[in-house]
């Protein structure tokens, strides 16, 4: 259950209407989301509708079986952009295109969507980057842009990326945090993790949350603030503001149990030139303040944001 919690939320794009109002509600500018049955019977439209489908079944083509090439872990695009990445508060792409290019403090220097679209193949998927001049990178870079037209540029509307969750006064709890995904996660995600891999063999209907086939170390899902915002709004598979089976804090204990278990180890040393920008809770130091690696992974976080915000 829970366990759809970081990815599989991913897989049901087709159980979900992406062109119905969002039942959620959120201050700031809304998101004027294209109809994805209105991408047009032209040249450009076929990219569209191709990226689409790359982004809804990356495995298909880039998978251990993949037809293209077997260049990543099993896990698809949406597995953490739900709904090929159109889902209210579901880590949507509605602010790429506007936004981007964009300076990013991990990187340390201005980004494209090309950069930021390779960043997540070799991360979250575990993977080989594309050649930003593939066909496949360009239909890719085509639907972000096509779900993003109608959105001004260096505008995020409402419901954009992933939900900053308060923080808690305590640490999250990896032992809580096993309880929550027994009773709610496992279900769909299975007893080890492990995912449930459809008939087909080539993509997961619900996919791996640790194990050689999961995202890496240096994925975004791997901080636990990230995680568990996902979480949050999401799993098991919400789909309503009525409709959040977990509290804020079974949200980040299930965020602490998941990033505790074994996963693609990756550290990427060209992350966080200044040591001072890294988010509270990047899990690996070194830090420019005096909290332990165990600490940034686990919190509490109140006392490390204050001071990371008191040396910017």
């Amino acid at each position: 259950m829970v366990l759809v919690i970081a990815m599989a939320i991913i897989l049901i794009p087709s159980d979900f209407d992406q062109n119905k109002p969002s039942p959620f509600k959120s201050e700031g500018m809304d998101w004027d989301m294209p109809d994805t049955n209105r991408i047009p019977s032209t040249p450009e439209g076929k990219l569209v509708r191709y990226g689409m489908d790359l982004i809804a079944h990356t495995s298909v083509y880039f998978g251990p079986k993949g037809k293209i090439a077997a260049i990543s872990n099993g896990m698809n695009c949406q597995n953490c952009h739900l709904a090929a990445g159109t889902k209210f508060l579901g880590n949507n792409y509605s602010a790429v295109f506007s936004t981007y290019p964009k300076f990013r403090a991990r990187s340390g220097s201005i980004e494209t969507i090309y950069k930021r679209i390779n960043d997540c193949i070799e991360r979250s998927l575990n993977g080989t980057s594309l050649d930003s001049n593939s066909n496949e990178m360009k239909a890719i870079y085509a639907y972000i842009k096509w779900l993003g037209k109608n959105v001004p540029a260096k505008a995020k509307p409402a419901g954009a990326g992933i939900e900053d969750i308060p923080l808690m006064n305590r640490p999250a709890d990896p032992i809580a945090g096993k309880t929550i995904f027994t009773y709610k996660c496992q279900r769909c995600h299975g007893t080890n993790g492990e995912g449930l891999m459809n008939e087909s063999g080539n993509e997961y209907t619900y996919p791996p949350l640790w194990g050689e086939h999961s995202y890496n170390t240096g994925a975004g899902l791997y901080r636990i603030s990230r995680f568990a915002g996902y979480v949050k709004n999401n799993m098991p598979l919400v789909t309503s503001a009525d409709n959040r089976p977990l509290t804020e804090e079974e949200a980040w204990d299930v965020a602490a149990f998941v990033n505790s278990q074994p996963r693609p180890q990756k550290k990427y040393p060209g992350d966080w030139p200044d040591i001072a920008s890294k988010p509270f809770d990047h899990p690996f130091g070194p830090y420019a303040d005096n909290f332990t690696e165990a600490e940034h992974k686990y919190g509490p976080f109140a006392a490390i944001k204050k001071d990371g915000n008191k040396k910017r």
